[in-house]
């Protein structure tokens, strides 16, 4: 009986333990800061601010107003497109920062959003947590939480809170130093947008740096405007073709946010390689992966652009963290 009853209890705590793992990883709440909408913008000083508005040849007064879409368009000069100004009644100045333009993209039989964003300064891109609570599976659906921050536009992050471990810099603050596994993306004072090996620097050395962005998912796409990546390369046990998420920089103040559809009889979605590929075609001399599969969403003007999908249906998934230019 002894025998028989010691594989049965070991059995029982294995999967007790699991279970515990699991809810503790993946579903229980850890609320470690309420209310984490500060930002440290002593990094943006004022001289700097009118020194790059002066340089774009922007009066020191205008405000950011210039939004439109093009959609279904390719790679070709003359593809024709549809350009809307959803302001365009209110006669604002076509030169007024954020310029943000978002175009759809037929290729590798995928949909895929690019949203160009011409900022005046790295400032423009923000970041905001779910229920604006920095924890461990604090989650709400990205247009929640673009909506509560007037985002204009806004992608799904790298999911902190999903993961123990990575660096968390969020708009100027310092949330989480502990070290990973995955590259860093940051994003500088100075609209640089670099990506670091993993332990290279700690947060707080990032922070002292001048860093208002750093995120811990990747892996770096592009570097430089080289692909970083083998066609072989994935993400932990992600499928070869998924939905995806990332950013890019083409030059200064000038980023690209890219969201793909996938998992769909429409969209079969894009392995990491093609994702790297289709930014490159696009310009961007620094490339990074943000969280792909059903958290891939970007939101504009009010509205999902992307088809999001969900335990096979057409769905958002909640996240731990958007960015946004609002």
């Amino acid at each position: 009986m002894k025998s028989k009853a010691f594989p049965l209890i070991y059995g029982a705590a294995l999967a007790a333990f699991t279970a515990y793992i699991s809810l503790d990883t993946f579903v229980l709440q850890k609320r470690y800061l309420t209310d984490a909408v500060q930002s440290n913008t002593s990094m943006f000083s004022e001289a700097d601010s009118a020194a790059k508005t002066a340089a774009a040849g922007i009066p020191a007064e205008t405000e950011p107003v210039q939004y439109s879409e093009q959609m279904n368009a390719g790679y070709a000069e003359d593809t024709a497109s549809e350009t809307v100004n959803p302001a365009a009644d209110t006669q604002e100045d076509e030169s007024a920062l954020p310029q943000i333009t978002l175009t759809e993209y037929e290729e590798y039989s995928t949909h895929i959003y690019v949203a160009d964003v011409i900022a005046d300064s790295a400032e423009t891109i923000k970041t905001a947590f779910a229920d604006d609570t920095y924890g461990r599976n604090v989650t709400a659906k990205t247009s929640q939480i673009a909506a509560a921050h007037n985002a204009i536009l806004a992608i799904n992050g790298d999911n902190y809170g999903s993961q123990e471990r990575g660096c968390v810099i969020r708009n100027g603050i310092v949330y989480r130093d502990s070290g990973g596994e995955n590259d860093v993306l940051c994003i500088d004072a100075d609209g640089t947008m670099r990506i670091e090996s993993p332990g290279e620097y700690s947060a707080e050395e990032l922070a002292a740096q001048g860093v208002w962005q750093a995120f811990s998912f990747g892996p770096g796409l592009l570097e430089n405007g080289q692909i970083l990546i083998t066609p072989e390369q994935e993400v932990g046990k992600a499928k070869a073709s998924n939905p995806r998420t990332a950013i890019g920089q083409i030059s200064e103040n000038h980023y690209i946010f890219v969201v793909s559809d996938g998992r769909t009889s429409e969209s079969e979605g894009l392995s990491l390689y093609e994702l790297a590929e289709f930014m490159q075609k696009l310009g961007a001399e620094t490339a990074y992966n943000l969280d792909g599969g059903g958290s891939s969403t970007m939101y504009y003007n009010g509205q999902v652009v992307n088809q999001p999908t969900t335990g096979g249906r057409i769905k958002e998934r909640s996240v731990s963290d958007i960015v946004y230019i609002g």
